[in-house]
């Protein structure tokens, strides 16, 4: 298979970091949907990071999606999913946080590299910015209860998209994000940046 996109996307990275924790064998060709737009739509047309190459050809998209075949293909020990009811829940509400942090900061990040100074609304800009802080402020309360990791001895989806989105949003909205604002998040952060599958798959 091969995993299209580039590491700097916290969607590509996630995808990343947790096929190689479940042993899924992949390759991950890092194009860009900006500098490499037409390669990308020789492969995707729709050109959304990350795309998913399956092996019979099958072409995927959405992070989300694609780990929920990530799980299927996993060995039992290796899923990143809460078997019990209550920790599913909860996995869910870290993630969801998570990923609506990401998401925010890509829409501010966009807003200024993408769209003319002049025609950049700035009472938009003040309510993500107030919603990607809400969402760290909520995930950080979440965050404290690791030890070492949310949910046992291992990372699993929440914490890996939890650490995955701090870094991101850390590089890119420094003067938002602040790691000393964020002690949980920065050492959940710090830990699984040392890690392996991490370091197998930096943020560039």
């Amino acid at each position: 298979m091969k995993l299209i996109g580039m590491l700097d996307s916290p969607y590509v990275r996630r995808v990343a970091v947790s096929f190689h924790l479940q042993n899924i064998v992949f390759e991950h060709q890092p194009l860009s949907v900006f500098s490499a737009f037409d390669t990308f739509f020789a492969i995707n047309p729709v050109v959304k990071a990350p795309t998913l190459v399956t092996d019979d050809g099958t072409v995927l998209m959405d992070s989300g999606l694609i780990l929920e075949l990530g799980e299927r293909l996993a060995a039992f020990d290796l899923k990143l999913t809460p078997a019990g009811f209550d920790a599913h829940v909860r996995a869910q509400r870290i993630i969801g946080l998570a990923l609506a942090a990401s998401e925010k900061t890509v829409q501010i990040v966009y807003e200024h590299n993408l769209r003319p100074t002049e025609r950049q609304h700035q009472p938009w800009l003040d309510r993500v910015q107030l919603q990607v802080v809400a969402a760290y402020r909520l995930l950080e309360d979440e965050v404290r209860q690791a030890d070492p990791w949310l949910f046992g001895d291992r990372p699993v989806q929440a914490d890996i998209t939890s650490a995955v989105a701090f870094r991101f949003s850390r590089e890119m909205l420094p003067d938002v994000i602040i790691a000393e604002a964020h002690p949980a998040l920065a050492a959940l952060s710090s830990r699984a940046e040392a890690t392996e599958a991490f370091g197998a798959f930096p943020f560039s």
